[in-house]
């Protein structure tokens, strides 16, 4: 099919939504690894992949368990990672702008990779076909990887031996340090990390993830301040500079006056 100028080719379109879904797919296999070394069944661990499908969420949850943390906590974690989706579905709705019938599978596909390839079309057609090919490679890849990761990890038996613990945060690091562009964001990261990392000996397991969620409030309104004190500073800088400009044009009004005087007295 022809594009109309200013149009992404949609062979260009699937190419890149097809590269994301394989790429972030194939991480669901160290998630079937996790959950199954957390003490999960083969059923447990599908079945999360199958309905909450978003990995941040999911690794969040079996880890939380395999620390020895509560159901309730793990599950109050989880929840709110996940609670970002929502916010990129009021996005993505107006974008993607799908019939109502449809609306409710696609939610089912609105997470992090979805709403970023979506975003980063630049009509709603190719938004569209962007959210439909990163959606099903993904989802399809994500839950034959989780199978054959929990597979996997029942046949190795002590996945702690083999350090395949560890599996499931070095995929969500990698998954995350790539979206920290601004130094606002790192410095969330890094508090969150501190915080996690500092709780972690003295809190129940799953809480230090729920208290590293402050990272985020905390140091927005630091930034916050640090930009009203800037204003201050620059409105400041301003005032002072207008009254030296009016003194200045006072002294040369005085200046002219006096000559003036000077002149008629002569």
């Amino acid at each position: 099919m022809w594009n109309r100028p200013g149009e992404k080719p949609d062979g260009a379109v699937v190419r890149d939504a097809l590269g994301v879904g394989i790429a972030v797919g194939l991480s669901g296999f160290a998630f079937g690894v996790t959950s199954a070394g957390s003490g999960l069944s083969l059923l447990q661990t599908c079945a999360l992949s199958l309905l909450v499908f978003t990995g941040a969420s999911q690794f969040a949850l079996v880890g939380a368990l395999a620390a020895g943390g509560g159901a309730v906590t793990a599950a109050a974690g989880a929840f709110f990672l996940g609670v970002r989706n929502a916010f990129y579905g009021l996005r993505l709705s107006q974008l993607l702008a799908l019939p109502r019938a449809v609306r409710p599978f696609a939610a089912q596909w609105v997470i992090d990779e979805t709403t970023a390839v979506s975003l980063a079309q630049p009509t709603r057609r190719s938004a569209r076909i962007g959210f439909l090919v990163t959606g099903l490679s993904l989802y399809l890849l994500w839950n034959l990887t989780t199978l054959l990761g929990a597979l996997g990890a029942e046949a190795i038996g002590d996945t702690d031996a083999w350090g395949l613990d560890a599996a499931g945060p070095a995929v969500f690091l990698a998954l995350l340090a790539p979206m920290l562009r601004t130094g606002t964001e790192r410095a969330v990261a890094a508090l969150a990390v501190l915080l996690g990392l500092g709780l972690l000996p003295v809190l129940p397991a799953g809480v230090p993830v729920l208290v590293a969620a402050l990272a985020a409030p905390a140091v927005l309104w630091a930034h916050g301040r640090r930009n009203d004190a800037r204003v201050d500073t620059q409105e400041a800088a301003r005032d002072e500079a207008r009254d030296a400009a009016r003194d200045d044009a006072r002294d040369a009004v005085s200046d002219d006056q006096r000559d003036d005087v000077t002149e008629e007295d002569r």
